[in-house]
């Protein structure tokens, strides 16, 4: 099957076709299929990255935040970017163990993407991946990074908004900013925030930031449409143009 019946393919609901596509985009095909896709895209898709330390509940929080999206029939794709075992060079799949719930649903795509030794946190090939979600009529991405590095870097070029996830009471918050990690974000989450100590996190972030702050618990669903609404609100203030730019880096 070549890559335009791969592509059509795609656009109609097909997930062995998506997954052909983005395993070509991750390989030495990459080229390939980014000239088979059409110049101007379907539909505009927006990127959503989530960052933050390892534990701090990225994966359940980007569940969580999966579920909202489809409960608006949105179609979702999770791009996770696990850092590469030096031997295999394979992605991990532990981020698509953590969101089993949505499996089986055709509209969401949950896909692990190794860094190969990047030296930032995102793989090469995340951008065309991106590009070809866009193509096959995607509306949402949901980007996931290996929380450390140059990733918070590199994913603020690409996403829009940037969410950092912290957890209460471990410091986190401190930690956060003198990683730079709060430089990128657009939104700030207290995931777990029904532990003890949620409160002083927020008040210490919001002595370092004046970005949006949104306490979560996202293993019970506490807190995500507050989320989602923080995202929806930021994507409108930003522009189309800026959107446009960003893509095209």
């Amino acid at each position: 099957m070549d890559i335009a019946d791969l592509i059509a393919r795609a656009r109609n609901g097909s997930p062995r076709a998506t997954g052909r596509l983005l395993s070509l985009v991750e390989g030495e095909r990459r080229d390939e299929v980014l000239a088979a896709i059409d110049p101007a895209p379907v539909s505009e898709i927006r990127v959503v990255g989530i960052t933050g330390p390892p534990g701090a509940g990225k994966s359940t929080t980007i569940a969580a935040l999966v579920g909202a999206y489809r409960e608006r029939g949105r179609r979702v794709g999770v791009l996770a970017v696990d850092p590469s075992s030096p031997f295999s060079g394979g992605a991990l799949l532990g981020d698509r163990i953590r969101m089993t719930a949505h499996i089986d649903d055709s509209d969401v795509l949950i896909r692990s993407v190794a860094s190969r030794g990047h030296l930032g946190g995102l793989a090469a090939a995340v951008p065309a991946a991106i590009r070809l979600l866009q193509a096959i009529c995607y509306d949402e991405v949901l980007l996931e990074t290996v929380g450390v590095g140059q990733s918070e870097i590199e994913i603020a070029a690409i996403a829009d908004p940037t969410v950092v996830i912290l957890n209460p009471g471990t410091g986190d918050a401190v930690q956060a900013a003198k990683a730079g990690l709060l430089e990128v974000a657009d939104i700030v989450v207290v995931n777990k925030a029904d532990r003890d100590g949620a409160e002083q996190t927020v008040r210490d972030l919001r002595a370092e930031t004046d970005v949006p702050i949104v306490k979560l618990a996202a293993a019970r669903g506490d807190g995500v449409a507050e989320l989602v609404a923080a995202i929806d609100a930021h994507h409108r203030r930003d522009s189309r143009h800026r959107r446009l730019a960003r893509a095209a880096r």
